[in-house]
């Protein structure tokens, strides 16, 4: 039995689900959809009409995290498959492997995550650019350290798993995939990576992009200052800890402040540099630690 759970916030998830339903039917799992509209207001999936699917509503957003977890409650079987609303699955045995997943004793499955090999528009670059980069990585590298490439768009948990790890992530933000990684972890979960991918459609504008990773930079310190996370495998958050031991971070600051617009340029442009990217974060980082201490 199987529940599949899909937040979503002005997207049509109509291919989504259509797609599943037909792999689900196939499986002959006894399951359902539950599909969560988190404040929308272009009413893209009121009129939905799948085989064991609803659509629930909020009128305020709540938030990826709340958003789950309300979710989770409303769920009435004990494996929860997790997909964000922009992404479809890679291949006719997604279900299917998912459910063989399930049988092997391990708490928490990743599927992964693919970008299709058509470039998009140049102001689209960077994510697809980071996605083909950090995120498309199969199983067999993800399972040498299961709880680094964490992606929560595409993922099979325990119901009892998951409340007892989503209940400790009370804030509302963008960047919190690497704090459920660090929990999984802390919490001594066994996580298994299968290569079960889901191709990322929704791909956002590369300047909307980079506020995003500063947002989840924000949410690295924020979890760093109120010491939250214990044990981790974030790389970012290794590099920062190494430059606050040996006093660096006024350097990366002030190296921020004085290179942000130029890296911005590339970052946004035609030929953006994955590499640069990471030296983008770790100094954002650094700089908004000495702003606020």
């Amino acid at each position: 039995m199987l529940s599949i759970l899909i937040p979503t916030y002005n997207y049509n998830v109509d291919e989504l689900v259509k797609n599943i339903v037909l792999q689900l039917e196939s499986s002959k799992v006894i399951f359902e959809i539950i599909v969560f509209e988190d404040g929308s207001n272009k009413n893209l999936n009121t009129n939905l009409r799948q085989t064991n699917t609803s659509v629930l509503t909020s009128e305020i957003n709540i938030g990826r995290v709340k958003a789950r977890q309300f979710l989770a409650e409303k769920a009435n079987y004990n494996w929860l498959l997790f997909l964000d609303a922009d992404v479809l699955p890679k291949g006719p045995s997604f279900v299917s492997n998912y459910l063989k997943a399930s049988e092997t004793g391990y708490k928490a499955v990743f599927g992964g995550f693919a970008y299709r090999n058509e470039k998009p528009k140049s102001n689209y670059l960077l994510r697809w650019k980071y996605g083909k980069t950090k995120e498309q990585v199969p199983a067999l590298l993800r399972n040498k350290k299961p709880y680094k490439v964490i992606i929560s768009a595409n993922y099979l948990i325990e119901k009892s798993t998951f409340n007892s790890i989503n209940s400790k992530m009370t804030h509302k933000g963008y960047g919190y995939d690497n704090y459920f990684g660090a929990l999984l972890k802390q919490q001594q979960v066994t996580v298994l990576h299968i290569d079960n991918e889901v191709f990322h459609l929704g791909i956002e504008k590369s300047e909307d992009y980079l506020n995003k990773k500063e947002q989840a930079a924000e949410t690295l310190l924020n979890l760093i200052q109120e010491n939250t996370i214990t044990t981790h495998d974030n790389n970012l958050l290794k590099l920062f800890t190494i430059l606050k031991r040996f006093h660096l971070i006024w350097f990366f600051s002030a190296f921020f402040k004085l290179f942000r617009k130029l890296m911005r340029k590339n970052l946004t442009g035609n030929t953006p540099s994955i590499h640069l990217l990471q030296f983008y974060k770790i100094t954002y980082m650094c700089y908004k630690y000495r702003d606020r201490n």
